[in-house]
């Protein structure tokens, strides 16, 4: 990621243009040629332009017969017209393509820095005109695909608009994220502490019970997380309280009934029971509904949505499974052996 910064503040600092020069004849003035070195030699170019950059109206990167990188371009009306004219008197002369960058310095001067801003010039072309060309063609002897791709894309992309300078530069640290992380963490902590005394308070035994199976519920998740190689976000912390509550509402609805079936003088071995039974639909509806509604957050989401919804449907799958059956199994072991249950704690 801190790679790709730099080349985007490395494009977006830039000024990019072109220009298409004629080689200079022996017979061209002193004062109407420019020196460029170009593969180790002196290259004499004109300095009059056949066209420069901003006559250039789309640029993509392709690759020649041989495999080379190349940035096809294509010119506008009157660029093109140019082009034909200037390259029909010069068959056979060579034309150079110039890139023309806009750099800056910074020099101290007098203990003060000043910015200065120059133009760096250079060959990336040269080549003989075998034909005419017309708003159609291409460029070429680029040193990589990286460098074609790059071109083109200042070339297209609004290189040739006002240059931009970087008064002031500014990072943001991890740390902003990282403290929103912690009280993510802190809340579902006070949440879950808060839920936990509740529980105990409220169904006593069978409270302890469901406090067991939430915490098995949030190891649950934290594995399935692991495996799913899935980073812990605001989002995803949120998921995690919401399946919390979502895990103690199963719960409190298996007590609940098991209390009504008490209150309608059935055994307490047989209120157990049919507590369980009888919530297992009411679970499952509601579970299901919440399940299919994480399903098409994550389809339609992007981003911090997806995350919530993968955390909700984790949960919401631990925690049918240890608000139903893990319970179930703690209830049974502790009370199913005794025949003579006369009074449940709950």
């Amino acid at each position: 990621m801190f790679k790709t910064l730099l080349k985007q503040k490395k494009i977006i600092g830039k000024t990019a243009n072109l220009e298409f020069r004629l080689e200079s004849r022996g017979s061209s003035l002193a004062s109407r040629i420019e020196k460029f070195n170009f593969n180790g030699r002196i290259v004499k170019l004109e300095k009059k332009l056949i066209i420069s950059g901003d006559q250039v109206s789309d640029a993509s990167v392709g690759y020649d017969e041989s495999g080379f990188p190349q940035v096809n371009i294509n010119l506008d009306s009157d660029g093109g017209a140019k082009m034909h004219r200037s390259t029909r008197n010069n068959v056979g002369e060579r034309m150079a393509v110039i890139f023309v960058e806009r750099k800056s310095e910074t020099k101290l001067i007098n203990n003060v820095p000043e910015v200065r801003n120059y133009f760096d010039k250079r060959i990336i072309s040269l080549a003989t005109i075998q034909s005419a060309l017309a708003s159609q063609f291409r460029i070429t002897g680029l040193d990589s695909p990286a460098e074609a791709s790059e071109l083109a894309l200042l070339l297209r992309a609004g290189a040739l608009a006002a240059p931009m300078d970087f008064v002031e530069e500014g990072t943001i640290g991890p740390s902003l994220g990282a403290d929103n992380i912690s009280l993510g963490l802190k809340s579902l902590l006070l949440g879950l502490a808060l839920v936990l005394i509740f529980m105990i308070f409220y169904y006593k035994v069978f409270g302890l019970i469901a406090n067991l199976a939430v915490a098995l519920n949030i190891v649950l998740i934290a594995a399935v997380m692991s495996v799913l190689s899935a980073t812990l976000t605001l989002p995803g912390i949120a998921g995690i309280v919401l399946t919390i509550g979502m895990a103690v509402d199963a719960n409190v609805l298996i007590f609940s009934r098991i209390r009504e079936e008490l209150k309608n003088k059935l055994k307490p071995s047989d209120a157990i029971s049919a507590g369980y039974d009888r919530a297992f639909i009411t679970i499952v509806d509601a579970n299901l509904t919440t399940l299919i509604v994480a399903v098409i957050l994550y389809a339609v989401g992007t981003g911090p949505i997806q995350g919530f919804a993968i955390t909700l449907s984790v949960g919401i799958l631990t925690s049918m499974f240890t608000a139903i059956l893990f319970t179930r199994m703690l209830v049974f072991f502790i009370y199913g052996r005794k025949n003579n249950i006369e009074k449940l704690w709950i």
